[in-house]
């Protein structure tokens, strides 16, 4: 009897072996089945969508690695995170520092765009070697021309006599600035039809930097005498911060703008264009008359630029709803558009060129996908661990967020 008993566990096992053998097989088509099934739910595209919404949510969840980590690992991690802080405060530093030079180079600035406002306005008549620059489409014009002038000499003399004097009479550039707004998307949503006759009154957008404190730099819009307002020069002032904020230390990505101010503009009567008359009529519950009602409410404007909405300080800053956090976004946006493009080189969104480049300059220079695969291996431009990309970015509004 003791000799089947020892035998018994064999025979177990070698029952369990062959079950196995089965259920591997039934599993392999199991898998092959499951496999088939998973392929046709994917071709479904609300499936996709509900997956994608599912993996969307779990981006950046953390996965617990950090947290079961032994104590000396920490303590390591926290020493990193120290040195981290203080790249951040040299960053900050150098930030500072490029704010100063910024500030030096704008007085050399400052007479070349005065010697622009000038020819803008009029004022100053451009010598010949100062128009001395080539035109891509001035030999066309040259050939065409000459044709016209051959074929219809007598009735293209006068008609170039009165176009003579139409442009003596004519001073400067003729809606210089207005063009500008027009041109730039960010900037022609906001100009109304109502604004444009006094944009043309706008003569020059300065730049005016602050190296005390608070640091920041101030646009201001200076106007010719004009029957809308009385004031000559309209300003928006923008503070900005260099250093990291306390609260998020190593979300710093370079100095933002924290607030803006604007001030107050002297409408002459009947001429204000950031408000509009509406009336309205009410009906009396209890008597049933029916009265109208007049009330002045803001209208859409360009001038509302001039008078945003305040930011809360100290222990209110919290308090901002999401519209006015949106409405002072896109006014830090706005402001630091115009003061690193929309100044440095006005005549080339006046003549549209500067639109061009700035399509590649959308979303950190990100190209446009054509559908084809980028290879920077054999990208004969491509430089991996330049820093010229981010100073650029930096100086000429690139990449500094605004908050």
């Amino acid at each position: 009897m003791a000799e089947p008993d020892s035998k018994a566990p064999d025979v177990e096992e070698e029952v369990e072996e062959v079950e196995g053998e089965e259920e591997d097989e039934a599993g392999g088509d199991t898998a092959a089945e499951s496999t088939k099934i998973a392929a046709q739910l994917m071709k479904n595209p609300q499936v996709l969508a509900a997956l994608q919404e599912k993996l969307g949510s779990i981006v950046g969840t953390p996965s617990g690695y950090i947290q079961s980590l032994p104590k000396p690992v920490k303590r390591r991690i926290k020493a990193l995170k120290k040195l981290q802080n203080d790249v951040i405060n040299l960053e900050a530093q150098f930030y500072k520092e490029v704010h100063v030079l910024e500030c030096k180079y704008a007085a050399q600035y400052a007479p070349l765009f005065d010697k622009r406002c000038e020819i803008v306005t009029g004022n100053v008549e451009p010598k010949d070697d100062e128009c001395d620059w080539p035109s891509d489409d001035e030999k066309d014009e040259e050939d065409k021309l000459a044709d016209e002038l051959k074929e219809k000499a007598k009735v293209e003399e006068k008609k170039e006599e009165e176009e003579k004097k139409t442009e003596e009479e004519m001073k400067g550039i003729p809606g210089f600035w207005l063009t500008i707004f027009k041109n730039v998307d960010m900037l022609a949503e906001m100009v109304q039809d109502h604004d444009e006759p006094i944009l043309n009154h706008l003569q020059d957008i300065k730049v005016k930097f602050s190296d005390g404190e608070p640091k920041g730099f101030t646009l201001e819009f200076h106007f010719e005498p004009n029957e809308f307002f009385t004031e000559t020069v309209l300003t928006k002032q923008y503070t900005m911060r260099f250093e990291q904020d306390s609260t998020d230390p190593f979300s710093y990505e370079g100095p933002e703008i924290v607030k803006c101010t604007g001030c107050p503009i002297t409408w002459n009567k009947g001429k204000n264009v950031t408000v509009k008359t509406v009336k309205k009529k009410q009906k009396h519950k209890g008597r049933g008359i029916t009265r109208t009602v007049t009330k002045t409410v803001q209208n859409d404007s360009f001038f509302n630029f001039f008078t945003p909405p305040q930011v809360p300080e100290g222990e209110n800053e919290d308090d901002m709803d999401e519209d006015t956090e949106a409405l002072l976004a896109a006014d830090f946006e706005i402001g630091h558009f115009i003061r690193e493009r929309i100044v440095p080189r006005s005549v080339l969104y006046f003549t549209g060129e500067a639109l061009e480049n700035d399509e590649y300059d959308d979303e950190d220079g990100e190209e446009e996908d054509d559908g084809e695969d980028y290879d920077e291996e054999n990208d004969p431009d491509f430089q991996p661990g330049t820093s010229s990309h981010k100073m650029r970015n930096f100086l000429q509004g690139g990449g500094r967020k605004a908050s």
